[in-house]
């Protein structure tokens, strides 16, 4: 079954989701399902989307839902665990990476707050597993002054990340001794409509083959 036919069959808490987020989580998030991996999700907000992606991504997964607001830990239950805590605050995602392990899979849909994306962003992306993905939903808020962002405001998630695709191709105007750490581990940075997908592979510098390879110089 589908992720969004699962949303939409939910009988269970509430859960918040614009439709075309979908095909956008299940194109990214697919290759996990039915693995021993470990998700956080930053804002449970209602709770209903913690079981959502247990059921789709499998048995074997392990979910841990981090919030700010102490109520969220009702919504605990096996295999799916609830933190308190804030997602801007380096010392407590580094606890929750000693509980639980590196995850594979990070989803931002907490504050939106600008200081708070690039807080959480800074302390959990290094220790994304290579090959795993980190995912920042809602990203309209980083246009909004209300959560600190503003059109082109250099405060703002989005223009750090337009900052991000220069670094993505420092291979080709620094010294290979100063390419970046993040220009070695980003593979891709993906703009959707209010999403940022960031793919994490640790990786060298880009090599250039031409095929068939030329003959040699007849001696």
């Amino acid at each position: 079954m589908s992720l969004y036919q699962l949303y939409l069959d939910n009988q269970g808490n509430e859960s918040h989701k614009w439709n075309y987020y979908f095909p956008i989580y299940e194109e990214h998030f697919s290759r996990f399902r039915n693995q021993s991996i470990l998700l956080f999700e930053i804002g449970v907000f209602h709770g209903g989307s913690l079981p959502l992606w247990k059921k789709w991504l499998g048995p074997l997964a392990t979910i841990v839902g981090i919030d700010i607001n102490p109520a969220c830990k009702q919504f605990e239950e096996a295999d799916c665990h609830v933190r308190i805590g804030n997602q801007s605050d380096p010392e407590f995602l580094k606890a929750l990476i000693q509980e639980f392990g590196l995850p594979s899979i990070v989803i931002d849909d907490g504050s939106h707050l600008q200081e708070d994306m690039l807080a959480s962003f800074a302390a959990l992306f290094p220790y994304v597993v290579n090959n795993g993905v980190y995912l920042i939903e809602d990203t309209h808020a980083c246009y909004w002054p209300k959560f600190g962002g503003g059109l082109r405001q250099k405060s703002s998630f989005i223009e750090k990340c337009k900052d991000m695709i220069d670094t993505l191709h420092a291979w080709h105007y620094v010294a290979p001794e100063q390419v970046p750490w993040l220009t070695r581990n980003l593979w891709s940075l993906t703009f959707y409509d209010s999403i940022i997908v960031f793919e994490k592979k640790a990786h060298g510098r880009p090599q250039y083959t031409i095929s068939p390879a030329p003959a040699k110089d007849a001696q």
